[in-house]
């Protein structure tokens, strides 16, 4: 006998706790009290833990494995973590627009946290077989064989899948966390700030555990036990991860804004031999948006700029364009200015690459000094190269409270902004670090070859430069104290200029510069080695090269790269103050009007 299947019916209650933009794992919308929320969080937090901890696990120490196990050269070696490190911070606009178009944030986390395994693990296998490596020898000896071209590739694949598996998981790590907040809801809204807080701990915490415990285990137990971890790491964050996806909060794909880029600039060049009329009130805007336009009615109208005006082609109506109704002939007068005002910060993204620069050279050539230098803290204990970097962690934990605490409050008084530095102003502050890092690095290079020199060690790679290795510390602590700076102040920067629509785009745009400092650092080391070939400054032996000559040369790129933002900076008008200007807001006091 059957019986039917009785639905009760919703309940006011049920019904009114529904989010009206967030769905849950059946693709009903989902319900306050039973998705999101700091549960939900936490398990993506868990994920991204994870994912610094296995990324910088292997990058902050490739370079010792390069050179000693794969007996690769000092400038072959820098360019390979730097590659590295450069490509999966570029595939986070891969990642981002995958996530933006086509999968979503959730599939993009799982389909990627699972590349990223894979990578890790083929790397953890290709330390275990011998012949995946060149045979042991003593350092510097003409009996070492640098590793054949099999061998590369079998590192290089897994080196590139999990940099592969890194970009598309970080592009969308934050945005789905703090997707399980309501923006609406005043309590949550506040959680969805605290999250952002814990993400910088997770990272913090994931990069401390990889430059202390993992670096350890990686020299001392080897390659195969510190890689092994990172996979299994991986793997159980993504486990976790998965494990909350009936809880998680689910947003519909809002497209990718680069469309909205792309498309801006080939309606504009379709109508170039098109004159743009004087009076605005004539282009294209969201007021002429009918129905076929309705994802776009939302969108906050911006009034027109005089600047990059060839843009306002795309915005100019014709017969065909406007019947057609398609974004690749007809833009909306904000969309065009939403691109503007993409343009406008790309001196400030562009000048925010040469610091990324020198912060390549913290785990490159500074970890290479490292490895010459006396690194016992007790005549029975020595630290690994690599966890000098802890140092550059540590800098940035302390920094972040320092200025909260300190800065903060004195330039309340001095600049009259309640929030201290404008993002402006921090990026500088950054800049200027940078510099005095590299001073200090040439400097204590300086210092560490006039004692191998002093001691007949010039000719002697394996030989320690009778040399305390926390000679190193100031460059360590000086980079990592501007990466408090500039890292907040590019994010701040990204986040409150872009237009509303692109906010996921912004965050690719600072990752961007992340991954251009580390090509551009390859670009360099590349181009030095070749210029001074007969007298290499960047010798496989530091103790024969001059290595201070190519910290010298970032110190003086990087003071003319602070002026060039230095001038930018001073003629940028921040987007608020901008519409305020307009009267389309008003501005509030606790934004910035200074640079």
């Amino acid at each position: 006998m059957g019986t039917d299947t009785v639905v009760l019916p919703e309940t006011k209650q049920e019904a009114e706790s529904r989010l009206p933009d967030a769905w849950d794992y059946k693709g009903r919308p989902a319900l306050k009290s039973s998705s999101g929320g700091w549960t939900s969080a936490a398990m993506i937090l868990g994920v991204e833990g994870c994912e610094r901890l296995t990324t910088l696990g292997i990058a902050v120490n490739l370079v010792t494995y390069l050179t000693g196990t794969m007996h690769l050269g000092n400038a072959n070696s820098a360019n390979t973590v730097t590659n590295f490190l450069g490509t999966s911070f570029m595939l986070c606009l891969l990642g981002g627009f995958i996530a933006d178009t086509y999968l979503g944030r959730y599939l993009t986390i799982g389909i990627f946290a699972t590349v990223q395994a894979m990578g890790v693990t083929i790397l953890t296998i290709s330390t275990i077989i011998p012949t995946l490596r060149p045979p042991k020898c003593t350092p510097g000896s003409k009996s070492c064989i640098p590793a054949t071209s099999n061998q590369l590739m079998a590192l290089y694949i897994a080196l590139y899948l999990t940099a592969l598996g890194t970009g598309g998981l970080k592009s969308s790590v934050s945005g789905f966390g703090s997707d399980q907040f309501d923006e609406s809801d005043k309590n949550e809204r506040k959680q969805m700030i605290k999250f952002f807080n814990w993400f910088f701990f997770f990272i913090s915490i994931g990069s401390l555990a990889a430059v202390t415990v993992l670096v350890y285990i990686q020299d001392n137990l080897g390659r195969q036990w510190g890689y092994g971890i990172c996979a299994c790491a991986i793997v159980v964050g993504l486990l976790v991860f998965l494990s909350g996806t009936r809880r998680y909060r689910f947003k519909k794909l809002a497209g990718s804004p680069l469309t909205q880029i792309a498309s801006v600039f080939v309606a504009a060049w379709r109508k170039r031999r098109l004159e743009v009329p004087s009076d605005p009130s004539l282009l294209f805007n969201v007021d002429d948006i009918d129905e076929g336009f309705s994802k776009k009615k939302n969108k906050q109208k911006l009034p027109h700029s005089k600047e990059f005006c060839y843009l306002d082609k795309a915005a100019i109506k014709t017969n065909s364009s406007v019947n057609t109704v398609n974004k690749w002939y007809l833009s909306t007068l904000t969309d065009v200015e939403e691109v503007k005002l993409v343009i406008r910060m790309l001196p400030t993204w562009a000048t925010t690459i040469m610091f990324w620069t020198v912060y390549a050279q913290m785990t490159t050539f500074s970890v290479s000094q490292a490895t010459t230098m006396d690194r016992h803290i007790s005549p029975s204990f020595e630290i690994p190269a690599a966890s000098l970097t802890v140092f550059f962690v540590a800098s940035i934990l302390l920094t972040v409270p320092i200025y909260d605490r300190l800065i903060v409050p004195i330039c309340r008084k001095i600049l009259n902004n309640p929030h201290g530095l404008t993002p402006l102003q921090r990026i500088g502050v950054g800049l200027v670090l940078s510099i005095l890092a590299m001073v200090a690095a040439a400097l204590t290079e300086i210092k560490r070859l006039r004692v191998a020199e002093s001691h007949g060690m010039t000719h002697d790679s394996v030989a320690t430069v009778p040399l305390s290795v926390f000679w190193l510390t100031p460059q360590f602590l000086l980079v990592g104290s501007g990466e408090a700076f500039t890292y907040i102040g590019q994010l701040d920067f990204f986040l409150r200029e872009c237009p509303k629509g692109m906010k996921t785009m912004s965050t690719g745009l600072f990752l961007s510069t992340l991954s251009l400092g580390f090509f551009l650092s390859s670009i360099l080391v590349t181009i030095v080695h070749m210029v001074t070939g007969k007298k290499p400054w960047l010798a496989d032996n530091l103790n024969e090269g001059k290595l201070f000559n190519f910290y010298w040369l970032l110190t003086i790129l990087s003071v003319l790269n602070l002026g060039i933002f230095l001038v930018s900076a001073r003629s940028y008008v921040y987007k608020e103050k901008r519409l305020a200007e307009e009267g389309i807001i008003e501005l509030e006091e606790t934004e910035p009007t200074s640079h």
